[in-house]
């Protein structure tokens, strides 16, 4: 049953143990390899960490409140794409991916499966597109808002294309997580998580999670993970739960920066464009506005070409330039550095922070001017 409380306060509590007298309020990871298992297997819950361990349990159970869903956790956002996708698909399948958002899904797709007979459908992150793609798909993988230009597809439309084809519909939903935007609400029939952007939000984890609502699928993913041994330490993951609690404060505030970052840029003479799905000249603005709560922590924008670009990132002294994203110290790259991603040379993928607004705009402000 879902949980009626709101979505702070579920990260706040979720996947706590019931108050115990003298007990610790917040649980510390269980850092163990073996446990103590005497007599049959069945008579313990843990026998040893790579088949399961109650820290990932805690935070298994956090994430799944979140998501109204049976979670599992990974040792990477690409140990829990690769768990979703390769046991899902054998010669003669079709996967529908999508061809303009995180390079991992392209790269599995083009090593790891087509080599094997899956035929491969790469598709742009666009509604009448992807439903397009669908007819005759075993799995369809989509991304919303994608990553790095931020187009936004209608999940419950490509869902029931997806269902009507006979097909699985997974949403990596890294970008907006759980509290910012609900895929299997939508309809989708999984959602692939990397914990290591907003989830753990530190910049120091590297983690990820897939949620479903099929005890079956939950508990194939699990044996994948043991099987392949991608899985979480346990004080890693005991981070992640802990982190999770501040989640909606943290994406709030870095929504809200993004924003403020992507109008101060509409219109500056040193940039040639800005995307973001919460500008009301984007195309997908009803459609984000509708579909989410939160739009994330990215906006996207190309100065003029990559001299003006390095330029800029050069004179930032508040905002680091770092890959990756959703961390509460502000981060900007540009993206055309790694070849992956079909953007101008001079586009600027900038993670909004959870800095004071003022101070965020000031230092895009002075690095402009360089």
């Amino acid at each position: 049953m879902s949980d009626p409380r709101g979505p702070s306060t579920r990260a706040v509590h979720a996947g706590l143990p019931p108050a115990v007298q003298g007990a610790p309020l917040v649980p510390g990871p269980a850092l163990a390899a073996p446990f103590h298992l005497q007599g049959e297997l069945g008579d313990a819950p843990y026998g040893y960490t790579r088949d399961g361990n109650p820290t990932w349990s805690a935070v298994e159970a956090a994430l799944g409140a979140l998501e109204d869903a049976e979670s599992v956790l990974f040792a990477s956002g690409m140990a829990a794409l690769s768990a979703v996708l390769e046991p899902a698909l054998a010669a003669g399948d079709v996967l529908v991916a999508v061809a303009d958002g995180y390079p991992g899904v392209r790269g599995v797709a083009a090593d790891r499966l087509a080599p094997h007979g899956v035929e491969v459908r790469l598709v742009s992150t666009d509604t009448e597109a992807t439903i397009a793609a669908c007819p005759g798909a075993t799995l369809v993988w989509i991304e919303t808002p994608s990553n790095p230009r931020l187009d936004v597809c209608d999940i419950a439309a490509v869902a029931a294309a997806a269902h009507a084809a006979g097909a699985r519909l997974v949403v990596d939903n890294t970008l907006a997580t759980p509290l910012g935007q609900r895929p299997l609400d939508l309809g989708a029939d999984a959602a692939m998580l990397s914990a290591t952007k907003a989830l753990s939000g530190h910049s120091d984890l590297v983690l990820g999670a897939v949620a479903v609502r099929d005890p079956e699928w939950a508990g194939a993913l699990r044996r994948h993970r043991s099987q392949g041994g991608a899985i979480a330490g346990p004080f890693e993951a005991w981070l992640l739960h802990r982190s999770l609690a501040t989640l909606e404060l943290r994406l709030a505030r870095q929504s809200a920066n993004a924003l403020a970052v992507a109008r101060f840029l509409q219109g500056r003479p040193e940039i040639a464009e800005v995307v973001h799905p919460g500008l009301e000249d984007h195309p997908a603005y009803v459609l984000a506005a509708t579909q989410m709560r939160h739009l994330g922590p990215l906006v996207g924008f190309s100065l003029h070409g990559a001299e003006a670009a390095r330029r800029f990132l050069g004179a930032l002294q508040l905002v680091a330039e770092a890959t990756s994203f959703g961390g509460v110290h502000a981060t900007a790259e540009r993206r055309a550095r790694w070849g992956t991603d079909a953007v101008p040379e001079g586009f600027i993928r900038f993670s909004a922070g959870i800095e004071d607004p003022a101070d965020l705009l000031a230092d895009v402000e002075q690095a402009l001017a360089a």
